[in-house]
């Protein structure tokens, strides 16, 4: 049976999340989970989710569990907070033993495929730079042992987490990384670490200073063209019908 749109109840009580569901009413053939950067809220992504627009699509935009210190607002994915004493700002790889369960077994192991009936090929992650960190750790989890395929990883400036060891290609869930030309930290050593994981990857450069997100179509043309590749649809295939994959 294919998956239903997933509802809040279906997680646990704890995580703040918001479900934006496909357009036009279509049924739901995919999932996008969607993870903020540092310092930020779910609001701007699930806003993000919504001009997506992507078809037979459901998008779970995520909050962080951890609220930053000292009143600063917003949330982060780490396990711990951490400030570089050469330029005082915050690091993004403290761990994320956290953000991995939650990601990995909370929302997608138990709530998308355990309760709503999804397989993993139909679900995806984007994260931005902390997100995007977050979302390797969670995927790299799942692909032990039992060797999960997600249809796919879009990491925005988010590389792979020292935590996570660099074994045999071991995860086949594909994905595609993207960061700007310069002051970015998509180095190619960080990607060279990142194909020693995962037995598919795509890097794309984009013509810019820093990670920031896209902000115009061309910059935007990678991640749907990412999608588009892998994105399952329902359409003219009939009710009860069973997929052999």
């Amino acid at each position: 049976m294919p998956g239903r749109l997933p509802v809040a109840s279906d997680f646990p009580s704890w995580l703040q999340l918001t479900v934006i569901p496909p357009l036009a009413s279509q049924a739901p053939a995919n999932i996008l989970i969607l993870l903020h950067g540092l310092g930020d809220t779910n609001r701007s992504f699930t806003s993000l989710g919504q001009n997506l627009s992507l078809p037979e699509t459901a998008c779970i935009s995520l909050q962080a569990l951890t609220p930053l210190p000292f009143d600063l607002g917003g949330y982060h994915w780490g396990d711990d907070i951490i400030f570089d004493q050469t330029s005082g700002k915050m690091d993004f790889d403290t761990g994320f033993e956290k953000g991995t369960k939650a990601i990995g077994e909370d929302i997608i192991q138990k709530g998308l495929i355990g309760t709503c009936g999804y397989q993993g090929r139909e679900i995806f992650l984007l994260g931005f730079g902390q997100g995007g960190m977050a979302s390797f750790a969670a995927v790299a989890s799942l692909s032990s042992g039992a060797s999960l395929e997600l249809g796919g990883v879009v990491s925005i400036g988010g590389p792979l987490p020292l935590s996570i060891g660099t074994a045999a290609r071991t995860a086949k869930t594909p994905v595609l990384i993207l960061g700007g030309s310069s002051n970015s930290l998509i180095t190619s050593s960080n990607t060279a670490r990142l194909r020693t994981v995962f037995e598919s990857v795509e890097y794309k450069q984009w013509s810019k200073a820093g990670d920031g997100m896209p902000s115009n179509r061309e910059q935007m043309l990678p991640i749907m063209q990412f999608f588009a590749s892998r994105l399952r649809s329902r359409k003219s295939v009939p009710e009860g019908s069973t997929e052999v994959s």
